[in-house]
């Protein structure tokens, strides 16, 4: 009796030291959280291995559809423009070049009506036409991939086969179990599901729109989950452990572990939606779990009302921002179209060339204000691409009448970078290009952006308009260079001017 009297006496805290501390607890923690930490860094590696193969084959797939769209219509742009009398064997001289370009397409007229084709598949949506510039994409009940980008005087429409993107996809990763494509009517199984899977693996299903919603590309790949051996093994230290904490069972099971466990069940039991946490109210003779239950609640009360405050703090905030930018580009887009007002019932050509060149700067920003809107939703900065690509078409479609004609050639990577870059990348292409249609309008402009490093990539700009040198008194000229240069200071590069060849260095982000 007088001993069970002095361990009530003393601290639930110096038995538990006691005799945990002889059952070598501290090397037991410290295996345990070894063991934690490698469980948790082999399964998380396994998901991101599994998270990037289907990665891969999403970006695999969508960029066999840009390059097959873009270049169809780069070369079937050329063949209408050259007056061929047949523009499909024209474009296909010119797809014939292209590594990795599907030669099936067929090139209509601006009422729809089939100019010539190339390929055996069957026509589809005869009346869906698409503007210059544009592009469509659907999946055939052919089993085919149907993409019609707008030409400037017609529409060029072209197909990839099932094995075509099967290949795109095996060329990047061979970890894909499912993959299809389709849209709102009719899917494609790129590869078809296995009959049988691992017990132990599981299913990563991942979902990709392509072609801002036009369609929707599913890639499933497998998990693979550690083994009980593998638990087994790497548990062993910690299973030493336990036989060793055994031994002070008996003593702490009615000071500590029946008060503990009532105290877990109300804390699992807790739902932070579902009103307040109800703790038991007697924890035995152990008065440091009551203080211990008591202090829990109030830490509990104290988050979350931080944490109620931290939400609508942030949830304000993000409100507020994406207000912000939608305000902005909503203004953009109403200045340019006051702009194109004007600038159509002006009277003189000079107030309307003011107009157009005005309209298309402000086009330029409202390109890069929108991506870096759409940036704020995926937060890994504004891809420059797809920038560059929409901008291109954006000048193709306000150039001059006397500049319809022009050729605007892309080479682009994808790299991606911050907003303030974009701009002055955006506003430079932009004056180059005007200069361009102003000066030789049946030249071709070529537009090049190719990643040097993790954290840079060149931009390139190529025309017959760029001589570093010319006539001191061309006031146009020497404006143009001046404007050229302090967009080129504005991205911290030297302006690389050679003949014909004008290029800037850009900071980029590294690759995901």
């Amino acid at each position: 009796m007088e001993r069970r009297s002095i361990f009530h006496r003393w601290p639930t805290g110096a038995i538990l030291l006691l005799f945990l501390t002889a059952a070598l607890l501290p090397l037991g923690l410290v295996l345990a959280w070894v063991t934690q930490q490698n469980i948790r860094e082999t399964n998380s590696a396994l998901v991101q291995r599994a998270d990037q193969q289907a990665s891969a084959a999403y970006q695999a797939v969508e960029s066999l559809i840009a390059r097959n769209a873009l270049a169809l219509r780069i070369a079937a742009n050329g063949a209408l423009a050259s007056g061929a009398t047949d523009p499909c064997a024209v474009s296909a001289r010119s797809l014939a070049i292209a590594p990795t370009v599907a030669r099936q397409f067929r090139i209509r007229d601006p009422d729809g009506l089939t100019v010539c084709s190339i390929g055996q598949y069957r026509p589809e949506r005869n009346d869906l036409l698409v503007a210059p510039g544009d592009i469509r994409m659907w999946v055939s009940p052919q089993n085919l991939l149907v993409y019609r980008v707008g030409l400037i005087g017609g529409n060029a429409t072209g197909v990839l086969t099932r094995d075509e993107l099967r290949k795109a996809a095996d060329d990047v990763t061979d970890g894909l179990k499912v993959l299809t494509i389709g849209d709102s009517a009719h899917t494609m199984e790129i590869i078809a599901p296995p009959s049988v899977t691992g017990e132990r693996d599981q299913a990563l299903d991942r979902r990709y729109e392509i072609g801002r919603g036009q369609l929707q590309l599913r890639a499933v790949t497998m998990i693979e989950r550690t083994t009980l051996i593998d638990l087994l093994v790497m548990l062993l230290p910690l299973l030493m452990w336990v036989a060793a904490t055994l031994l002070s069972w008996l003593l702490v099971r009615r000071l500590l572990l029946a008060p503990l466990a009532r105290l877990q069940r109300a804390v699992i039991e807790y739902e932070p939606d579902a009103g307040g946490l109800e703790l038991p109210s007697k924890y035995g003779v152990a008065s440091e779990i009551q203080d211990l239950s008591n202090a829990f609640e109030r830490a509990v009360g104290r988050i979350e009302g931080a944490e109620r405050e931290a939400l609508d703090a942030l949830d304000g905030q993000r409100r507020l921002v994406r207000e912000v930018h939608h305000r902005v580009k909503n203004n953009l887009q109403v200045v340019a179209s006051l702009l194109s007002i004007h600038g159509r019932s002006a009277a003189k050509p000079e107030a309307k060339a003011a107009y157009s060149a005005i309209g298309r700067r402000v086009d330029a920003l409202s390109v890069v204000h929108r991506h870096h809107y759409a940036e704020l939703e995926e937060n890994r900065g504004i891809a420059l691409r797809p920038l560059i690509t929409e901008l291109a078409a954006d000048l193709r479609s306000s150039a001059p009448v006397e500049a319809r004609a022009m050729r605007i050639e892309l080479s682009l990577d994808a790299p991606s970078t911050t907003q303030d870059v974009a701009v002055a990348a955006a506003f430079l292409i932009t004056e180059i290009v005007e200069f361009a249609m102003l000066r030789h309008p049946d030249d071709v402009v070529e537009i090049s952006l190719d990643r040097d490093d993790e954290l840079t990539a060149t931009l390139a700009i190529a025309s017959s308009v760029l001589v570093p040198e010319g006539d001191p008194d061309d006031v146009a000229k020497n404006q143009f260079e001046r404007i050229v240069e302090g967009l080129a200071r504005q991205l911290r590069s030297p302006l690389d001017r050679k003949l014909g060849r004008y290029a800037v260095t850009l900071p980029v982000f590294p690759n995901a």
